[in-house]
């Protein structure tokens, strides 16, 4: 692939996310040179790749003009800040879910970076995940007929030990609703746009816990009903998916095999990539077929050729900001539904 033009990239923090997501598929990518990477006293990216800059700020990093883009990697409650930087400085972003910490920090920064002309979205790879692609053809393919109920899940098992991580800690924009609450919402409002009402439970469940660890959001349509459920608590955590239609039904279980790829130190240039192993197929029963289906492969790589297409061609973004809004939209009234313990109207702000 010939790039037309090779974009500059700088990360901002060098953590999971920026080690296993974006590095890997950045470096890769002939459109892309990952140029530089923040640390604030470490020298990790340059193990994964030598050419790689050290910049010791953000500011160091926004001082670099031949820097096209930035991937903000940081703890929640930066996000906002740093994103408000780097668009005031002329940069490109792609933020890390949560995009923002609530609905109205989100237009801000969508307002901006309409003002300035460039180019600002969420990274919800788990759009290309091998289960939802696989997910999003039963639908279009009419397997399932008309959705009455959707439910997802993810949820792991994690007892609190004692640690200095921030994810563990009661920190603004902490806690599992702002971490795994954008992706599991993105993926329910790709399938089934706005819902009309938003209702939710959110609450610690773990011993000692510092953080919300269980979240429990229903999604109300006038002819579905949409489950989003996870917890930190639960010992068996192999379901996904329960799907059921007019049609049939459809029971998925198992994670995308791409993060734990990548964590082996496999680049995505290896092949096959993103492909599930049989034993997380998921179950299709219905009149016409009663089985397992396997799994479309997952491919993050689509995300950031997007990106790279809208920056250069002008392309649509696969993840728009009306799309990122609706998410931050629910977040905020899940939170306010939890509190006073109603059910809320969607249209409601």
């Amino acid at each position: 692939m010939m790039a037309d033009k090779v974009i500059n990239v700088g990360l901002v923090a060098f953590g999971l996310s920026g080690r296993y997501f974006h590095a890997p598929f950045l470096s890769t990518n002939p459109c892309f040179k990952l140029k530089t990477v923040v640390e604030r006293s470490r020298n990790e990216a340059q193990e994964f790749d030598e050419t790689i800059e050290n910049a010791r700020s953000l500011e160091e990093l926004l001082a670099d003009d031949s820097i096209d883009l930035v991937f903000i990697c940081t703890p929640n409650d930066t996000h906002f800040q740093y994103a408000m930087d780097c668009l005031e400085n002329g940069k490109h972003v792609v933020i890390e879910k949560p995009f923002a910490a609530t609905e109205a920090e989100a237009r801000q920064l969508i307002a901006l970076a309409e003002e300035k002309g460039l180019v600002l979205t969420a990274y919800q790879n788990r759009r290309w995940d091998s289960d939802f692609l696989t997910i999003q053809k039963l639908i279009q393919e009419d397997k399932l007929g008309d959705i009455i109920e959707f439910e997802c899940r993810y949820d792991r098992y994690r007892t609190v030990v004692p640690t200095e991580s921030w994810k563990e800690k009661k920190v603004p924009v902490g806690g599992n609703l702002y971490n795994l609450g954008p992706h599991l919402l993105d993926q329910a409002l790709v399938l089934f746009g706005e819902p009309e009402t938003v209702s939710a439970e959110i609450r610690e469940v773990r011993p000692n816990s510092e953080i919300d660890d269980y979240f429990d959001i229903r999604l109300g349509y006038s002819d579905k009903v949409v489950i989003i459920k996870s917890s930190l608590m639960v010992y068996d955590n192999f379901l996904r998916y329960s799907i059921h239609g007019t049609k049939g039904s459809f029971i998925k279980g198992g994670l995308d095999p791409q993060e734990e790829t990548l964590r082996k130190n496999i680049l995505p240039t290896e092949t096959p990539w993103g492909v599930e192993p049989e034993d997380r197929w998921g179950k299709l029963s219905s009149d016409e077929y009663t089985g397992t289906i396997e799994s479309e492969a997952g491919n993050y790589a689509l995300f950031y050729q997007n990106v790279y297409d809208a920056i250069v061609h002008g392309t649509e973004l696969a993840v728009k900001p009306s799309e990122i809004l609706r998410t931050t939209r629910i977040i905020d009234l899940a939170i306010k539904s939890s509190e006073t313990k109603q059910t809320l109207p969607y249209s409601s702000k």
